[in-house]
């Protein structure tokens, strides 16, 4: 029998610890936004302007549609998390089982729906008739290839459960240079256009997935499925369905919300729209890593709620708080000082007005980082401690607060535009204000309760 690898986050020093589990979540959403802007290239370079505004007019859709994968996936990996710190393997392997089920039900489902509603869904999203074709024939290719996306992140987020992060890492960065070389070899050399795009896409991400699966399955046998492991036992079924759909609903209710600004925005016409655009991208980056590492940190609060280690959570929670505080205002500070050079990075100088308004947006933003670093771990701080409801709540207070002061006040002369860019620090810190209250009352119970 192998040996099983122990990546256990309930013992040893604690914030070395975290950050170690942390970073390869950082690097591979950084190699991840780095091959977006190489495939853009490409595509933009190669293809033209029609091919690529047909890909990005499909961003949205594709994003939205991963978001429920990763959704799944992430509250599946909160339960795995907290039964490998019990040492629970048994009901471990068995709620596993009940995640392939309900993961593999909801892909096949949104498969079907994608393939035979394609048309109609680019309708309603406004895609111009020019580019209607270019972007069926991404899409179509797209949704064909759905599972691979759905098993690379199912056992994504297996290995994080237990400890292991880096190992995502490498297979997603031989994923990224695969798509990169398909990409070249079917869109320059086969002239395979478009649908060259979209083929390089698919069979990159299902040979990462393939080798991914293969490679779990050799090294993590405490993963590894056996015949009497494949049981619907109706308890795994309920509690990875509460979490999963729980989380997904989270991660789809924030893109929905964002959508929602972004057809306000659209409402100020072409410079707001640009300067948006280019200003929100500099934003995702900049918090980026502390998105990331309330992800992991969750993964570390999960596994000792599983042990019970009532007092390195504790301990976790004020070093990860710290950190993340000490980050923010670090890159709160560079993002000040340097918006009007971050904005020309996309912005032509000439575009004055347009770079004003994205550096008056970033300055709004910047400054206030630490709202959205306690929030996101805040997010997997209750996802952890078998909670995920409240996460959700945490979600619609902060996107509902911004949609409704920036839906309210925007059409006021007075606020215009600038009112969607102070409603979000508002969403915030209003979330951050309910979710320190709850998680102050919780503390006796954390420190009773047995998972």
């Amino acid at each position: 029998m192998k040996k099983e690898r122990n990546n256990n986050l309930t013992q040893g020093s604690i914030t070395p610890a975290i950050l170690r589990f942390s970073l390869p979540f950082i690097l591979g959403n950084l190699l991840q936004q780095c091959y977006n802007i190489t495939d853009t290239f490409i595509v933009g370079r190669v293809l033209g302007p029609e091919a690529l505004a047909a890909v990005g007019s499909s961003y949205a859709l594709m994003i939205f549609v991963t978001s429920i994968f990763i959704g799944l996936c992430m509250g599946s990996g909160a339960v795995i998390s907290m039964l490998y710190g019990s040492n629970n393997h048994g009901e471990m392997k068995q709620n596993i089982f009940a995640s392939i089920v309900i993961i593999s039900t909801v892909t096949l489902t949104l498969n079907v729906i994608g393939i035979t509603c394609l048309k109609p869904i680019i309708h309603l999203l406004q895609t111009p008739p020019e580019l209607f074709e270019l972007t069926y024939d991404y899409l179509f290719i797209i949704f064909c290839g759905m599972f691979p996306v759905c098993i690379y992140n199912f056992y994504a987020f297996m290995l994080r459960a237990i400890g292991d992060s880096t190992t995502p890492l490498i297979f997603l960065a031989l994923s990224v240079v695969l798509n990169i070389l398909l990409d070249l070899l079917f869109i320059i050399g086969f002239n395979g256009g478009i649908e060259g795009a979209a083929w390089a896409t698919v069979i990159s991400q299902a040979l990462a997935a393939l080798a991914l699966m293969l490679y779990t399955n050799k090294y993590y046998p405490q993963l590894k499925l056996k015949a009497e492991d494949l049981k619907c036992s109706t308890h795994a079924l309920r509690h990875i369905t509460a979490h999963s759909l729980l989380t997904c609903t989270q991660q789809s209710v924030m893109n929905f919300g964002i959508l929602m600004i972004q057809g306000l925005v659209n409402s100020f016409g072409t410079a707001i729209m640009a300067a948006f655009a280019a200003a929100v991208k500099i934003d995702s980056f900049a918090y980026m890593p502390v998105q990331d590492f309330g992800n992991a940190f969750s993964t570390f609060i999960a596994q000792n709620f599983g042990a019970n280690q009532t007092k390195r959570i504790r301990k976790g929670m004020k070093s990860a708080f710290l950190l993340v505080s000490l980050f923010s205002i670090i890159i709160s500070f560079i993002v000040f000082i340097t918006a009007p050079q971050l904005m020309s990075i996309f912005i032509q100088q000439a575009h004055t007005d347009i770079i004003q308004i994205g550096t008056e947006y970033l300055r709004i933003e910047g400054t206030f980082y630490i709202g959205i670093g306690w929030l996101f771990l805040l997010y997997g701080i209750f996802r952890a401690i078998d909670w995920p409801a409240m996460s959700l709540v945490l979600t619609i207070i902060s996107l509902g607060t911004r949609v409704i002061l920036a839906y309210t006040l925007a059409p006021i002369p007075a606020f215009s535009y600038h009112a969607i860019w102070w409603s979000v620090p508002i969403g915030w810190f209003l979330a951050d204000f309910i979710g320190f209250i709850v998680l102050y009352r919780l503390r006796r119970k954390l420190a009773k309760q047995q998972p």
